[in-house]
């Protein structure tokens, strides 16, 4: 069996290179959250009433990761709403209408979102979410400080679309599973040919 050997004037390069990749694959990370890591949007049980509350607090959500909201459609909803009326429970002129009861919501920019139940009385019996997106650098995000992105009812190429996936199939993303970039796909293509060229 033959080893490999890499000549010297190339080791700092594929060094290199690997770094780079990895950076690459790192960049790429988003992840699909089942909202609440519950089996279905509803109303929060009294004995874990804060469930929504806990849930955002603990994870760090960031550009290009989505959130799926799973319900029964004919019973549920989920809709977006400005910060004021997410406050104030109404369910008027919402900014985002979902109700196919596999929902989901890319997040596309840095911001405040805010989503509640569509279902009347749901919100005041704490069924609603709030989540920030920092901006792209890590940094917190504050509304006050970009009105260029404080909510507005025109938000239609701001969300991705609402998948309607078959009970007999799974994907990586909805297993919350990650995938690679096409750039670290070849790039792995390229390393492992400038390998096998200096092997023979």
């Amino acid at each position: 069996m033959a080893t490999l050997r890499i000549p010297r004037k190339y080791q700092s390069l594929i060094i290199l290179f690997q770094f780079f990749l990895l950076i690459q694959t790192q960049l790429v990370l988003c992840y699909q959250y089942k909202v609440g890591d519950l089996n279905a949007w509803n109303i929060p049980s009294s004995a874990n009433k804060d469930v929504y509350l806990k849930w955002s607090k603990n994870h760090l959500f960031k550009l290009g990761d989505s959130l799926l909201f799973l319900y029964p459609p004919s019973e549920d909803s989920v809709i977006q709403v400005t910060k004021q009326n997410y406050n104030s429970c109404n369910l008027k002129n919402p900014i985002l209408y979902m109700n196919n009861g596999n929902s989901l919501f890319n997040i596309t920019r840095p911001g405040e979102f805010y989503f509640t139940s569509g279902a009347e009385g749901h919100c005041e019996k704490l069924q609603k979410l709030h989540i920030s997106i920092g901006g792209g650098n890590g940094t917190s995000y504050d509304e006050a400080d970009s009105p260029a992105l404080a909510p507005s009812p025109s938000y239609t190429n701001a969300f991705g679309s609402i998948p309607v996936q078959s009970s007999n199939s799974t994907s990586a993303s909805s297993s919350g599973k990650v995938e690679m970039s096409v750039f670290a796909a070849v790039g792995l293509l390229f390393l492992s040919l400038f390998i096998g060229s200096t092997i023979l």
